[in-house]
Formats: structure tokens, C-alpha cells, sequence
């Protein structure tokens, strides 16, 4: 009988350890696949909630975004081809944002079931400063309470309860709070595991991840924005309300209503600067800077660009109170030394 040669142990177990590591390799992909293909198709109306959707949904949803970079909330109209697709859509989320009213319409009538969540529902909501003709420059904090309203809930369309310009007239810049990004993710898990049960465990526990980045980032902003000493500042577009309210801050908006101020307010808005030494003007890239220059001669300040609509909310806020912070430092410093290039 002839002997057959022992298999070497050296040739044997690479072979087999080769198509163990291929096996599993292979249905850890399968897995993968499986976890990561998105279950939901969501809306947003601009970058920002794309983020905060993201963050809870993980890779159980895609999020596409109506306005994209550089072009202005205030007068958007979604393309045909946003129409069509969001026809298609599990869910629409909004914030309040210019376009959205005028938008809402086309949405429902291309898709009459699409859900629809309003981050601003039950959120502590404050009014334009723009919008708030009874009262001087300052923040809603400043002038107290009154002028802060819980929103409604939506109706089960998706149209809100109050008027036009009673909605027109309410901040819809919620996402510049992380306080308030708290309680939108819950609102975000909440509504995605309706519509995908079989993810609630997976929306649960990106919803607590995200809460705990949020919650650093509010001590974080907290402990370097406290000791300023300057608190008011100018921005062009009255888009930072809810991030000055959470940390102590007062915005006074060049701009009222769109419309740009008569020589009279711009006359009294650069006594105010120089009362308060204000030496940074904020202006979002969406906006002509014109203006904001014109009034920084007159002060003897500069324009720097802040961007509330940034699809990085962690990287915006943080960009932001950099410019606090270099806005405060002496004023003696080289002004490349004071901002961010």
C-alpha cells in the first residue's frame, strides 16, 4: 500500500486559515451591506438639519438638502428635480427657514402623505429683532421673556397654526443653540423610529452619542465664551440669536426686515457700536458685505464671515466663538492676529 505524503502543517493551515479569513470577511460585508442601506429617504430644507439628521439616523437614512452652499434660504425654490424626488420621500424637515412657506405647497401637492417635522415644535421659540418693533436692539434675553412662544405642534398636514406673519416673525435659526439641537435629536429619534421601527435601537443610540457631543460642546462654548468682557455685537442678518441667548450674548442685526437702515437707524447703530466698542461686524456669505464695510470704516472695525447655515454645526460653533474671542483681545493687536484668516 502506498503511504500517502502527511499534508505539512505550514501548507495546510495558511490554506485553511485563508478561506476562514475570506469567509468572514465575506459575511461581515453582507452584514454591513445589510446594517448601512438606507431604510428612509429624508428631506431637509437647509444643511444644517442635514447634519443633525445624519448624526441620529446614522446609515439607516439618506438626507439630501434643498438649499445647498452659497445660495440664500430667503428666496429658494426647489428645482423640479428636488419636486420629483422628494415625491418619493419617507420624511420632510423644516425649521421655518424663508422659502419654506411659499415651498410647502409644491411639496404637498407632489407627495399629499409626506410626514413632516417642525424642529421647532415645543421648542422655546424668540422673535426677530427685526420683527420686534416695540422694543430697542438687544436680545430677547435682554428684554425678558415676553417675547419667547412654544411653538404649536404642526397639524397632522404638516401646515402650522399660526398666521403667515406671526410665523414669519419667529427665529428660525434653532440649530445655532446646542441646548436646543438637545431636544430637536429627540424629536429626530423619536419620528425616524416611527417610520422605522426595526431601527429605534439604532436611532436610540446614536441620539444618546450625539446628546453627549452636544453636551461638551455646550460646556466647551460655555467656559470660553464666559469671561468675555465684551457681550454685543453687530451682525448683518439677525441669525444668531439662539446661540447669543445661550451663552450671554446680545446681536444687534444691521439689517431689519431685508431691507437695509435709513441713514438715520445706520447713524444710530454706529453710535451704539462705538458706545459699546464693537469692533467686529458679523456677516453670513449668503449676504452682500457692502454695508457691513461701510458701517466697520465708521467704527474703525472689520467684517469677518460667519456662516449659520455651515453644514458642520461642532465646526461653525466653534469657528464663531473663535471670532468671539479674537473680537475681544486687545485692540491693539494686528487684526491678523485678532481673526481668523
Amino acid at each position: 500500500m502506498l503511504s500517502r505524503a502527511p499534508i505539512s502543517p505550514r501548507r495546510y493551515y495558511p490554506r485553511r486559515l485563508a478561506a476562514w479569513l475570506l469567509c468572514l470577511l465575506g459575511g461581515y460585508a453582507l452584514h454591513a451591506n445589510a446594517a448601512t442601506e438606507p431604510m428612509l429617504s429624508v428631506f431637509v430644507s437647509v444643511l444644517p438639519l442635514q447634519g443633525l439628521v445624519e448624526h441620529v439616523g446614522g446609515g439607516r437614512v439618506a438626507v439630501q438638502t434643498l438649499v445647498q452652499p452659497g445660495q440664500s434660504p430667503h428666496s429658494y425654490e426647489p428645482t423640479p428635480r428636488q419636486i420629483a424626488a422628494l415625491a418619493e420621500a419617507d420624511l420632510f424637515v423644516r425649521t421655518g427657514v424663508g422659502f419654506e412657506a411659499a415651498a410647502m405647497p409644491r411639496i404637498q401637492a407632489a407627495n399629499p402623505t409626506l410626514p413632516i417635522l417642525d424642529l421647532r415644535d415645543g421648542l422655546p421659540l424668540r422673535t426677530l429683532e427685526a420683527h420686534d418693533h416695540d422694543a430697542d436692539e438687544g436680545s430677547a434675553h435682554e428684554r425678558g421673556h415676553g417675547h419667547r412662544h412654544d411653538h404649536a405642534a404642526a397639524d397632522s398636514d404638516g401646515e402650522m397654526p399660526d398666521s403667515a406673519a406671526a410665523a414669519e416673525a419667529l427665529d428660525p435659526h434653532v440649530w445655532t443653540s446646542p441646548p436646543l439641537v438637545r431636544r430637536m435629536a429627540v424629536a429626530i429619534r423619536d419620528r425616524l423610529t416611527e417610520l422605522d421601527p426595526a431601527g429605534a435601537a439604532v436611532y436610540a443610540a446614536n441620539q444618546r452619542r450625539f446628546d453627549s457631543a452636544l453636551v461638551g460642546l455646550d460646556i466647551e462654548l460655555r467656559t470660553r465664551l464666559g469671561p468675555l468682557r465684551h457681550r454685543r455685537f453687530l451682525v448683518y442678518h439677525p441669525a444668531w440669536g439662539y446661540f447669543a441667548e445661550a451663552y450671554g450674548l446680545t446681536q444687534i442685526p444691521i439689517e431689519r426686515e431685508g431691507k437695509a437702515p435709513a441713514a438715520r437707524r445706520l447713524a444710530d447703530l454706529i453710535d451704539q457700536a462705538r458706545a459699546n466698542d464693537i469692533r467686529v461686524i458679523f456677516v453670513q456669505p449668503q449676504f452682500d458685505r457692502r454695508m457691513a464695510e461701510r458701517v466697520a470704516r465708521e467704527i474703525g472695525g472689520q467684517v469677518v464671515s460667519a456662516d449659520p447655515l455651515a453644514a458642520d454645526l461642532f465646526a461653525s460653533l466653534r469657528h464663531l466663538a473663535d471670532l468671539f474671542i479674537a473680537a475681544n483681545a486687545p485692540a491693539s493687536m494686528p487684526a491678523d492676529a485678532r481673526t481668523d484668516p
